[in-house]
């Protein structure tokens, strides 16, 4: 049987991505881990991301995930949420500044304050509750409508340097990347296993990927 490992670093609530994958898995295995094995056996990653970006990628380093998750990247399908996305860039503002991945070139910005909409409007920080995503060509969206709503938390967002790697966009009030995908990787800031039907469907459609 095949098998998704969702990484478990100590930080995520991982319960609702893993729900949310079980009912999509088919005849997938899905696994909660940071053994380092069962994660290099494993067929596809899931890397479910939550808190300030700082804590996160030393937590990372500490338990060895990083550098399975920089193995992972280079050959097995691998999706990233919410903080999985932003870790996946150059360097995040948050946290007194951090490095990530760099697997994506570019930056991780907090939203500007005051956030004002176009009707003069403010905007809360963070950026909370749903919201349309506005998609580019992927197979990954395959059964869902342009400009489905999604679920969003988050107070920072990512700036890729090659805007021909996002593959979804969401206006807050301006557009900013909700999705991005290259080759075996496809993550996302918005929550899939909080966004009922359409984050279901993009589950499906990854574990089918």
């Amino acid at each position: 049987m095949k098998t998704v490992a969702v990484l478990d670093y100590g930080m995520s609530n991982l319960r609702s991505v893993v729900r949310a994958l079980e009912h999509v898995q088919g005849d997938w295995r899905v696994i909660v881990t940071r053994d380092r094995d069962e994660i290099y056996k494993a067929d596809k990653i899931v890397f479910p991301g939550q808190g300030a970006i700082g804590n996160c990628m030393q937590l990372l380093g500490e338990t060895g995930l990083a550098d399975l998750i920089r193995a992972g990247l280079e050959h097995k399908p691998f999706f990233g949420i919410c903080l999985g996305l932003q870790t996946l860039f150059t360097h995040s503002d948050e946290s007194g500044g951090v490095e990530g991945f760099n697997w994506f070139e570019g930056e991780v910005k907090h939203f500007s304050t005051p956030l004002v909409d176009s009707d003069g409007s403010v905007l809360k920080i963070p950026h909370m509750g749903w919201n349309t995503v506005k998609q580019s060509d992927h197979p990954l969206w395959q059964g869902i409508p342009d400009n489905s709503r999604f679920y969003f938390v988050h107070s920072y967002y990512a700036q890729a340097a090659d805007d021909k790697l996002v593959v979804g966009k969401t206006p807050y009030p301006d557009d900013f990347c909700a999705a991005v995908a290259q080759d075996n990787v496809f993550a996302v800031q918005f929550h899939p296993e909080k966004s009922q039907h359409a984050g279901l469907r993009l589950l499906e459609n990854f574990i089918k990927f």
